[in-house]
């Protein structure tokens, strides 16, 4: 395996300093409410800031560069211009570089120097590669995986299915990463989201419809359910992710004092995370540890090394 891009690990002056983009679908989209809508295809333009893992999803029409440009332009508005953009080889993000090369090179002469100096550079990773762009390859798959099996037959319309990927977006950045600081009493984590808008991202609280049958919900409700099911199914992948274990022939790490762990719970809200501080460890006649206490917002609990997700950094290294 080789050695991460120099991108992925200088910390840059603003997220999304440098972006991955790929496209992920196709998803069918409908063309408007009530019978005889036409069905159509749309797709979901993904942008993986390189240094904090922050996502933002755009619904895009078709695959052509005028679309894509479409979407760039939304995606630089709100986040700000990208001074790198690495991509594939799709006809689409070539189509766009040499649209903008184009145009950066027939207007030098009437632009500001300054602003025509401050060009995008792309980057694309060789033909028939995927691997060579894991990171953004990872982005389609959170997006993708758990987004279809949430649709299933159900056809939204753009409107709606842009308001659904926001709400995607948002449980996406609002996953832990590290702990926020060395305080014992501090259970909050560093997420992608206090990179954007330097808090955690929240949402407001909804009834729960994932067990209401379809045909009792309003148009509102069913994107509350979809948006909840997501949560459901990928929260349980991400927290699997973070418990991933090798044969355990040999111990490597275990449980420390005030490390801050993720308590698996499947009953909570989307955007909520189980967070707490290990206390306390109960070592088995071995000397290993596999039952700890963690104190938690409304207090101490017991719980199995199965039914804990220490976050990738501990508190001694932030």
């Amino acid at each position: 395996m080789g050695n991460l891009p120099q991108q992925r690990l200088l910390p840059g002056g603003y997220p999304f300093e440098t972006t991955g983009v790929d496209y992920s679908g196709a998803i069918t989209c409908a063309s408007r409410q009530g019978r005889g809508c036409r069905l159509v295809k749309v797709y979901i333009a993904i942008f993986i800031c390189f240094t904090t893992k922050a996502v933002h999803l755009e619904l895009v029409g078709d695959l052509t560069s005028n679309k894509y440009l479409l979407a760039l332009y939304r995606f630089i508005s709100r986040r700000g211009k990208p001074i790198h953009i690495y991509s594939d080889n799709g006809t689409s993000f070539v189509g766009a570089y040499n649209d903008i090369s184009k145009f950066l090179k027939s207007n030098c002469n009437s632009l500001a120097e300054q602003l025509a100096n401050e060009g995008i550079n792309f980057h694309f990773i060789p033909a028939y590669s995927p691997h060579f762009g894991g990171i953004w390859e990872a982005g389609v798959k959170s997006t993708k995986y758990h987004l279809q099996r949430a649709l299933g037959n159900c056809n939204l319309t753009f409107e709606e299915l842009s308001t659904l990927l926001v709400q995607v977006e948002a449980i996406l950045n609002s996953r832990p990463l590290t702990p926020l600081s060395s305080d014992p009493d501090d259970c909050t984590p560093l997420t992608p989201g206090h990179f954007l808008i330097g808090r955690p991202l929240t949402s407001l609280p909804q009834p729960d419809y994932q067990n209401y049958s379809i045909s009792h919900l309003t148009r509102f409700q069913r994107i509350e359910q979809l948006r909840q099911h997501f949560w459901t199914r990928w929260s349980k992948e991400f927290v699997a992710e973070l418990q991933q274990r090798v044969k355990w022939r040999s111990c490597k790490d275990s449980l420390k004092l005030d490390s801050l762990v993720v308590v698996k719970d499947e009953n909570l809200p989307p955007l909520k995370w189980k967070l707490g501080r290990v206390v306390a460890v109960h070592p088995g006649s071995d000397g290993i540890v596999r039952v700890a206490d963690i104190k938690t917002a409304t207090g101490v609990i017991r719980r199995a090394f199965n039914r804990i997700c220490p976050l990738p950094v501990s508190t001694g290294s932030v």
